[in-house]
């Protein structure tokens, strides 16, 4: 069975930072892309983040130079390092993995950008 999990989600103050945490099981996350999306109440899902297989990143310019995407082949695992934090960043983010057409989701963690 395939799972992603996500976690470390929480509440932090602006200007702070938070590593989330994309952890597969049931499959070889490196061969994957796994792109990160966050859904803030009201608007339309969004992706932040990718990382290829090969490790080619891409951002939204809503994050890029904030957010650092990362993978941890020996976990099995894929970060989100979110510095700068503000209360537009603001969701439920979950990650996405992909190949050829095989694709999976995590249910998601909150992120809460508040003072």
């Amino acid at each position: 069975q395939v799972q992603l999990v996500e976690s470390g989600g929480g509440l932090v103050q602006p200007g702070g930072s938070l590593r989330l945490s994309c952890a597969a099981s049931g499959i070889q996350l490196s061969i994957y892309t796994v792109n990160w999306f966050r859904q803030a109440p009201g608007k339309q899902r969004e992706m932040i983040a990718q990382v290829a297989g090969r490790a080619t990143k891409r951002y939204a310019d809503s994050v890029e130079g904030r957010f650092t995407v990362s993978r941890d082949n020996a976990k099995n695992t894929v970060y989100l390092r979110m510095n700068s934090l503000q209360p537009e960043d603001t969701a439920v983010y979950s990650c996405n993995a992909n190949w050829r057409r095989d694709e999976h989701w995590g249910e998601g963690t909150q992120v809460t950008v508040s003072s």
